[in-house]
């Protein structure tokens, strides 16, 4: 019963044993803390850099320049805007040289409200980063999706940008990764015991790791975690946990919501969104970046022109506000990204609509 971050955590050692990783660099990610999530808590390949993101994303595509495998780490993707020039170098480098220069380097940040982190913890990126062509760009919404994206962000050869939803972090896992414990109270304490470093002195501490196997989860593809017929919900992150709930409670009132996890933003699974829009009919799209050149803006505009005749209703965006900042506050913050009752609003609506 894996949390994210144990997954994340896992899949990094799966990645320096079996996938060639050599560096796993950034701010407090060595030891003893391992990241500020403990993402890369009892790992080998994990170092400190400077506090400096500029360097650390410089660093990650030199290493990748020279065939060299690493993972940086940028602590917040707050931190993350002032590289932006380096990730469009970055990501164009292997279109540029025809495929001569690849770059197997991975950039993983945690985004997203949720977590009360006010303006200088609560930003998105996912909107910003599909603008930055190049890079193939993951988001996953539980702990089984957490560890086989990683995987397959590491043995990609382009650069990658894993977005970890930091609400999810420390959200238990309800599928089983193959290899760890049993999915039970007893199991989650076993992990616990053998990946968690302990509290105090870790000096001679050391992960015990459990024997794990690649669940071979492709880059590109979506899965639908709701099935429905009546209103499509596009989403990923940690919205996908919320849709579902909407989608459990909605069909109490016979309202069928069909729930899709992209789970990769770039390469993104248009084949299955385009196959449950001429299902349903209807489709909304949420995510919690703000909404004035919002991702969802650009599926909302493939849905218009390649569904216009199917749609019987306008598409919808549910996304953040468009304001410079989240605020501390419970109201701040719950008024500033979408919430469940958002979701569930627009659903009634958007069934209620006829052609």
């Amino acid at each position: 019963m894996a949390t994210m971050v144990q997954a994340i955590r896992m899949a990094l050692h799966y990645g320096e044993q079996n996938l060639g990783v050599e560096h796993i660099f950034g701010e407090d990610v060595g030891p003893p803390l391992g990241g500020a999530f403990t993402a890369t808590q009892g790992l080998t390949k994990n170092w400190h850099s400077p506090l400096d993101e500029r360097g650390i994303v410089g660093a990650a595509i030199g290493l990748g320049f020279a065939n060299v495998r690493c993972v940086a780490e940028i602590q917040f993707c707050d931190y993350i805007f002032n590289t932006i020039d380096l990730l469009k170098l970055g990501g164009m480098s292997t279109w540029a040289t025809n495929g001569d220069w690849p770059s197997p380097f991975t950039i993983m940040t945690p985004v997203g409200a949720g977590i009360r982190g006010s303006i200088y913890h609560s930003h998105s990126f996912d909107a910003m980063m599909t603008h930055i062509p190049g890079f193939k760009i993951v988001m996953p919404s539980n702990a089984l999706d957490a560890f086989g994206l990683m995987l397959a962000c590491l043995k990609d050869q382009n650069p990658t940008m894993y977005l970890m939803p930091k609400a999810l972090l420390r959200v238990d896992g309800d599928e089983q990764i193959q290899g760890e414990p049993p999915l039970t109270p007893e199991g989650k304490k076993q992990l616990k015991e053998m990946i968690d470093a302990p509290l105090g002195d870790r000096s001679q501490w050391k992960a015990k790791w459990p024997n794990l196997v690649d669940p071979n989860i492709e880059l590109s593809k979506g899965k639908i975690v709701h099935e429905g017929n009546q209103v499509t919900v596009v989403t990923y992150g940690r919205h996908v946990l919320i849709a579902r709930d909407v989608a459990r409670e909605l069909a109490k009132e016979g309202i069928s919501v069909e729930v899709i996890d992209l789970r990769t933003l770039w390469p993104y699974d248009w084949s299955m969104i385009s196959k449950s829009i001429s299902k349903t009919k209807r489709v909304i799209f949420v995510n919690e970046d703000t909404e004035v050149t919002n991702f969802g803006e650009h599926l909302l505009r493939r849905t218009v022109e390649e569904h216009f005749y199917d749609l019987h209703a306008r598409p919808r965006l549910i996304a953040g506000a468009f304001v410079p900042g989240i605020g501390l506050s419970d109201n701040l913050e719950s008024a500033s990204v979408p919430q469940a009752s958002d979701i569930m609003n627009a659903c009634r609506e958007i069934v209620a609509e006829q052609p």
